[in-house]
């Protein structure tokens, strides 16, 4: 929404509704997502005018996310390097619930460390990591914990709602934590939400591998065995545009993983491990 122009940034940072135009070009927009069965992603921005595009996303998630498939088409993005995350999301999935509609969410963990204030974090990346683990579990068990805490009225905590769910992370740990859960899920027959895996193009592509791999070979175990397995679904995130027109985007990505050059160095030992597979198969 940031790049619609000063009028529409100066919306979205007094809580205004938005303007006929804006709700005319994204209607269009979401009725093509609809129509193609996809889903449509809005990015977070900076803290400054995220509660107004919450509060834009969610008018859209309440017209586009109801329905029997109980899969969303409309998606927000919950930052959770922010410490007001979890009960900012709180408050949506109990709108969510009270409303009918499933909540679409796009996990990440953020990626406006150098324009934010700092105060608005959590103090390590530890902390940080437990936050995202933690909200991420919830979501994905449907069920209210230690972080991801109901919001209640008269002592009574909401029913979680129908959630829609991309795990958008490039930490192998957090999201083989994910696959795990998933995993025993299937096995035990316990109705399982809508999720999906997301990360950047040229980053993480282990990662993103393994997922693949996991998903081929739980579908030939769930041909050989009769029995029912999660298939993993891993999309990556690519970039359109010119290098002058992506600069900010690509600033922000090498901003928010800074920690990536540790990755780096799992990527060359998983390729290295790939590499002798390839040449002697073992």
């Amino acid at each position: 929404f940031s790049g619609a122009g000063a009028s529409t940034m100066q919306q979205l940072i007094e809580k205004q509704p938005m303007s006929q135009d804006i709700r005319d070009a994204t209607t269009e927009i979401c009725d093509l997502a609809k129509a193609r069965g996809v889903g449509l992603l809005f990015d977070a921005e900076q803290h400054a005018i995220q509660e107004g595009i919450d509060q834009w996303i969610l008018e859209f998630q309440r017209m586009y996310n109801k329905g029997t498939s109980k899969r969303a088409i409309v998606y927000g993005t919950y930052q959770v390097y922010l410490r007001s995350t979890p009960d900012t999301l709180a408050r949506h999935l109990a709108i969510a619930q009270k409303e009918g509609f499933t909540l679409g969410v796009k996990l990440v963990r953020g990626a406006y460390m150098g324009s934010d204030p700092r105060q608005l974090f959590w103090r390590t990346k530890a902390e940080t990591d437990r936050a995202y683990d933690s909200v991420a579990e919830a979501l994905i068990r449907r069920e209210w914990n230690s972080i991801l805490k109901p919001p209640t009225r008269d002592g009574v905590a909401p029913q979680f709602p129908n959630v829609s769910l991309v795990l958008a992370s490039h930490n192998n740990q957090t999201v083989r934590k994910a696959m795990a859960i998933r995993k025993k899920q299937a096995e035990d027959g316990v109705k399982m939400i809508d999720m999906s895996y997301g990360h950047l193009m040229g980053m993480a592509d282990e990662v993103s591998c393994e997922l693949i791999m996991a998903g081929q070979k739980r579908e030939e175990d769930e041909q050989h065995l009769g029995a029912r397995i999660e298939k993993p679904k891993v999309y990556k995130y690519v970039v359109w545009g010119t290098v002058s027109q992506c600069l900010k985007y690509l600033l922000r990505r090498a901003e928010e993983n800074r920690d990536a050059v540790f990755r780096a160095r799992e990527s060359r030992i998983a390729l290295r491990k790939e590499l002798v597979y390839r040449l002697w198969g073992s």
